[in-house]
């Protein structure tokens, strides 16, 4: 199968300009995450996942984050470059998004940056960077936020398994 990139426009980045293996960078966008009508988060100092393929992973300090609407999940996963990753479930009232934040609690040395900071799941919440709204990207196994700023194609969907 081949790959048809989606040549950036102005103030635009492809995805397939971003590193192999990925690269952690701060971000002062203005990031908001909510459920159920209540923001959970919100920040203007965050890190950035950029890895080839993928739109970008956002990253939360904790002290940006209503960690009083987080319930740890018994889901893990593992990432070759950053390690084991464990999940949360956030809970507002009655509603629960499950697996729905996840966060490195001892990540690789290349993405010591990331420690104990918390990502969400656009599938599952409402999330905007600079008041655009985010559209996750397919499927359950990559986080990334697609703003009108990012170009694929994405990996994440039914067959890019092997992209």
């Amino acid at each position: 199968m081949s790959i048809q990139r989606v040549e950036p426009g102005p103030g635009q980045e492809s995805v397939w300009d971003y590193p192999r293996p990925p690269r952690v960078e701060v971000t002062e966008r203005h990031l908001v995450v909510a459920f159920a009508g209540e923001i959970v988060a919100e920040t203007r100092r965050a890190h950035r996942v950029l890895e080839t393929s993928q739109p970008p992973a956002y990253y939360f300090d904790p002290a940006d984050v209503r960690t009083d609407r987080l319930r740890p999940s018994t889901r893990h996963t593992f990432c070759e470059w950053k390690g084991q990753a464990s999940y949360h479930d956030v809970v507002v009232g009655d509603s629960v998004a499950e697996a729905a934040v996840w966060t490195y609690l001892s990540p690789t040395p290349a993405f010591e940056a990331i420690r104990g900071h918390l990502a969400f799941y656009a599938q599952l919440l409402d999330c905007l960077v600079d008041g655009e709204p985010v559209v996750g990207n397919e499927g359950t196994f990559y986080g990334g936020w697609i703003t009108s700023h990012v170009v694929g194609p994405f990996k994440g969907g039914a067959g890019t398994a092997h992209w």
